[in-house]
């Protein structure tokens, strides 16, 4: 097993030299610095073996360096896990809210040739909602904890493999919730909710950890001229290679929630253990592959995590200046050293960090200022709770799994990628139209608003369309119990949200990125992960009323809300367009020069978020880009 040298522990301020790639980075702490040894960050100004001249990064060509077999092999461990996860995900809705079809195969599956949604436990709508949210919300907030974990005690790699056999767990008790008996006599329900639960858990554990320790496989980590084959000389682009492999991994992502249709049209036809068997099959490979990699993956050994002290600084902020103060200037000086020192407060508040620590914090939360709009786009690019699925039980299928249409919300991201990069963005630069990080995200927050519309409208029909009325989605047995709508319009709505993400996460990250320091990359995602689970946080906390008669308000809510706070950010963020723009056209002769569009300096170091601390080996390659989907 390849393990890089870490260093680790507080306060010591000299380690061994680590050699990264070709060249020797010498860790180091800052000047009274109570923090763990950073690695230098004049390391790009010396000089290696291929090292770029200022001429030759300006006109030569930058590809991508070579991607060992075993970034691949990692990325098939997120396919596994995602295919099984995604697999199980839709299928708890109808499991909990619809009760065993009469007539049907005792399984869950329906009568064959009915309009009628497969079942189990008959709980109705609000407690399915709120299986559904808590199940997401927790494989969301907990990945906080574990990224902790990993990078203060355990290792990633560790991590992955103790929530592989978690999960692991959750398949075979979900297999067993299928069971024909079990489902006959009612007592599949502790079972089940067993089973979910862990399978959260175990989802968490995994989450935070395994596109980091992808990246760690990357030891391309300077430029570097080199000359291919054909004779034609160019630059090895470090962040090149990390945004290839990552694109190998979201795809791998995608494709494995893909997976869901299967377990769909099983949970349809032939029965729920089927439907949880298909998970249980597609995460066998994942041990085997998991002890393949164990001697042959690069590793960093666990060397401390800066979350701790983030929390640290934000305690004593709110006890020195309370809830009174946030936002105002000042704040956060109130944390720094030399502040509480000129307060004699030294000896009541032990501080692990230095001022500039403090200043890097301050950044962070307002880089990612722009992550507190996110919540409103999740809940219309899926719908408030579980609404989307209850309104899908009202429609007519026509043979069609109910779970199988929230698919094209993936479906439109891989298929609208493309357009925008091949076709949109590069269109746009030609005729020389500035379309900045900002408007890209209100364009994807009107999108999503304009998909919570689509939602609101369709349910609103299907009310004044169905049997029930306004209980549609009770488990209306009048006649054929659904409205006479096809299921397909319900693909509208969701391909719109799913096209909304690519126009909101990835300038948002590049924001994030480009402006909070590099010491700070973990807490940039465990906000953004926080704020997610807050989208699910507000499904849950619905639940009561994310139910009939009240489905028609459950989408139009969300949608108005949307539709207020896009204007909202466009005003409030627009500056940073300009501000953007001028540092991407900067005369390429001053220090501050940056190159917004792609990835180069914006996963770097740039003039916007330098700083004099360093983050800790393990923390080199924190999650980067993460989308809701992983």
């Amino acid at each position: 097993m390849a393990e890089k040298p870490s260093s680790s522990g507080h306060g010591s301020v000299a380690s061994p030299t680590e050699a990264v790639g070709d060249v020797e980075k010498q860790p180091h702490a800052p000047a009274g610095n109570g923090h763990a040894p950073y690695l230098n960050p004049s390391v790009m100004e010396e000089d290696y073996e291929g090292k770029p001249t200022e001429e030759e990064l300006a006109v030569l060509r930058r590809v991508p360096g070579t991607i060992p077999i075993i970034a691949y092999l990692i990325c098939v461990i997120e396919f596994c896990e995602r295919a099984s996860y995604y697999g199980v995900q839709p299928l708890i809705s109808n499991y909990v809210n619809r009760p065993l079809p009469p007539g049907g195969n005792g399984y869950g599956a329906p009568p064959v040739g009915t309009q009628e949604t497969g079942g189990a436990l008959g709980m109705g709508t609000v407690v399915a909602n709120a299986v559904t949210q808590s199940f997401s919300m927790l494989a969301y907030a907990l990945p906080l904890v574990f990224g902790w974990l990993a990078d203060a005690k355990t290792g990633r790699f560790k991590l992955i493999c103790w929530g592989v056999a978690v999960f692991g767990t959750a398949h075979v008790l979900l297999v067993g919730a299928g069971a024909k008996d079990l489902l006959a006599s009612g007592h599949a329900k502790g079972l089940f909710f067993l089973a979910v639960y862990i399978l959260s858990v175990g989802a968490a554990m995994f989450k935070p950890n395994v596109s980091p320790l992808l990246l760690d496989q990357v030891t391309t980590t300077v430029p570097k001229v080199i000359t291919l084959p054909s004779g034609e000389r160019v630059i090895e682009d470090p962040e090149a290679t990390a945004e290839r492999v990552m694109l190998w991994f979201y795809l791998m992502i995608n494709i494995g929630g893909f997976m869901g249709v299967a377990t769909a049209y099983s949970e349809k036809y032939v029965g729920w253990w089927l439907a949880f068997l298909i998970p249980l099959l597609l995460y066998l490979p994942l041990p085997f592959l998991l002890w393949f990699l164990s001697k042959r993956v690069i590793l960093h050994p666990p060397g401390g995590s800066d979350l701790p002290n983030v929390f640290r600084v934000l305690g004593i902020c709110f006890r020195r200046g309370g809830i009174k103060r946030i936002g105002r200037h000042g704040f956060w000086d109130l944390a720094k050293p030399s502040d509480i020192a000129a307060a004699g407060l030294s000896d009541k508040y032990k501080t692990r960090w230095n001022d500039q620590f403090v200043e890097d914090v301050r950044r962070t939360f307002q880089a990612t200022g722009i992550f507190c709009f996110f919540p409103i786009q999740y809940l219309n690019d899926n719908g408030i709770g579980a609404a989307a699925s209850f309104l899908s039980t009202m429609l007519e299928t026509n043979g069609v799994p109910n779970d199988v249409i929230s698919n094209f919300n993936s479906l439109s991201i891989i298929a609208f990628a493309p357009v925008l990069n091949y076709g949109l963005y590069p269109l746009l630069r030609k005729l020389n139209i500035h379309y900045g990080p900002v408007a890209r995200i209100t364009t994807g927050l009107a999108l999503s608003t304009i998909g919570g519309v689509g939602y609101t409208v369709l349910n609103y029909y299907a009310y004044q369309q169905s049997p029930c009325g306004e209980y549609g989605s009770s488990n209306c047995q009048i006649g054929t119990g659904v409205a006479p709508i096809t299921i397909w319009w319900m693909a509208i709505p969701f391909a719109i949200g799913g096209i909304s993400e690519l126009f909101v996460n990835v300038p948002a990250y590049g924001i994030a990125y480009s402006r909070a320091p590099v010491n700070m990359r973990g807490l940039v995602s465990a906000l953004n992960l926080f704020n997610t689970a807050v989208a699910y946080a507000i499904g849950l906390a619905c639940s009561s009323v994310i139910t009939d008669p009240y489905l028609t308000w459950d989408f139009g809510g969300p949608a108005i809300t949307g539709g207020v706070l896009t204007i909202v950010f466009y005003f409030t963020f627009r500056h940073i367009d300009k501000e953007e723009y001028v540092l991407g056209h900067a005369n390429p002769d001053e220090d501050y020069h940056l190159e917004m569009e792609g990835t180069r300096n914006v996963v770097g170091e740039n003039a916007l978020n330098k700083s004099s601390n360093r983050p800790a080996p393990i923390a080199d390659n924190e999650e980067m880009m993460i989308s809701q989907k992983q």
